[in-house]
């Protein structure tokens, strides 16, 4: 009995430290890490934030900025003055003063969250009902709509990059109903004033990829294509005020780091 129970712990302290990785496994090629590498950098532990549901609004992860979290418009500003929406059950909506935009920049390559719902009863059409857009550095438009049974032209509906590309899917809900837009973006890169890499994003419209790793040709102008111009490292959110009253709950942002060259070593590197 204890020859079996000596022998039982000694194979759970092997399987310890198996699982905690080896230094005597092959190298990765390019890097400096073997693989299952027990001396590789943890990953930061955070808390994810609680999802929400039509009735109840989650919150943000522990590592994340809360833009906006039902109780104010702190961290927003209306060109040079104070935020010019209204706060109405804890949510912000669209009422007149123009765009909405971040007083922080972010940046250069990010997460962001943003719930939105349209108007109840519908009103209008096409690009008339529920139009609103976020702005990624103020100027790379990710296009708000209501298209619940509500056609316009592709490359302007829900989860377009607004002038340029459609979404995979219209992965719209009615109007009422509250949406999720989950954005990553990285940012573009610019060289002594020419652009190096373009800017890419990757979108879900209510827990469905509608971009997927989509290269961006430059900004999003109104019928027009899009060109770079260069800009610095990081940039603001803008939310657009096109007169219908669009509302928005629990919207925040993270830091997205890209692995490295150090990271991947000799491995593919995408978006290049």
């Amino acid at each position: 009995m204890k020859t079996t129970l000596l022998l039982t712990a000694l194979l759970a302290s092997i399987a310890c430290a198996n699982d905690l990785g080896y230094t005597d496994t092959p190298i990765i090629p390019g890097t400096k890490w073997h693989v299952h590498d027990s001396g590789r950098p943890q990953p930061t532990v955070i808390t994810p934030g609680a999802p929400s549901t039509q009735e109840k609004v989650g919150t943000a992860p522990s590592d994340a900025v809360a833009l906006f979290g039902g109780a104010d418009l702190s961290k927003w500003k209306s060109g040079n003055a104070e935020a010019k929406w209204k706060i109405e059950n804890g949510e912000m909506v669209v009422s007149g003063g123009g765009d909405l935009q971040t007083k922080d920049e972010f940046g250069p390559d990010f997460q962001l969250h943003l719930e939105w719902t349209a108007p109840v009863p519908a009103k209008g059409k096409g690009q008339g009902r529920g139009n609103s857009g976020v702005f990624l550095f103020g100027r790379y438009e990710i296009q708000i709509l209501d298209n619940f049974e509500n056609q316009t032209y592709p490359d302007g509906q829900a989860t377009a990059i607004y002038g340029y590309m459609p979404p995979q899917v219209n992965a719209s809900r009615k109007p009422g109903e509250w949406q999720t837009y989950d954005i990553l973006f990285e940012a573009p890169r610019f060289k002594e004033g020419k652009l190096e890499k373009p800017a890419v994003v990757t979108v879900l419209h209510n827990g469905i990829v509608t971009q997927n790793r989509t290269v961006l040709i430059g900004g999003t102008p109104h019928k027009a294509v899009g060109t770079y111009q260069a800009h610095g490292e990081k940039g603001p959110i803008r939310l657009q005020d096109h007169g219908n009253p669009i509302r928005f709950r629990n919207i925040w942002i993270r830091e997205m780091k890209i692995p490295s060259p150090e990271d991947v070593g000799s491995g593919p590197v995408l978006g290049k």
